[in-house]
């Protein structure tokens, strides 16, 4: 996989194994990587992007919990079959929290504090309605 794909952004406040995970999800859901795709060796993604071993091993253990990669000893890392089809739902959820999380570390490090945020979301939910 070309380290193109992913871009990293250090001041986000997001963390970056979170954006290497978040990036493959939304690669997998978008059909850009397929199941049988061979992604790069921890190593490899690691000195492409300049970041720490630790970092993508940790990124790709997630990936490997929920079931989107699997890491064969000598063999490499693919994207599973099971991936494409359960992807769905998870990475709904996953995106949502991710676009809050984001969103909130942006106000949050814009000044507002937390009682603004929830006084403001309150007050637009309830407009929503």
């Amino acid at each position: 996989m070309n380290p193109l794909y992913f871009v990293l952004d250090l001041r986000s406040g997001v963390p970056i194994y979170v954006q290497i995970v978040e990036q493959v999800q939304q690669l997998v859901a978008s059909g850009k990587l397929k199941p049988g795709d061979q992604l790069p060796t921890v190593r490899q993604l690691a000195s492409e992007l300049r970041v720490n071993f630790n970092t993508v091993a940790r990124a790709y253990r997630m990936l490997d919990e929920a079931g989107i990669i699997s890491t064969q000893q000598g063999r490499g890392t693919y994207i599973l079959d099971a991936a494409a089809a359960g992807l769905g739902d998870w990475l709904e959820r996953e995106t949502l929290e991710v676009q809050v999380n984001r969103f909130l570390v942006d106000l949050l490090q814009q000044g507002f504090s937390l009682p603004q945020i929830r006084e403001t979301l309150e007050k637009k939910l309830k407009e929503v309605k």
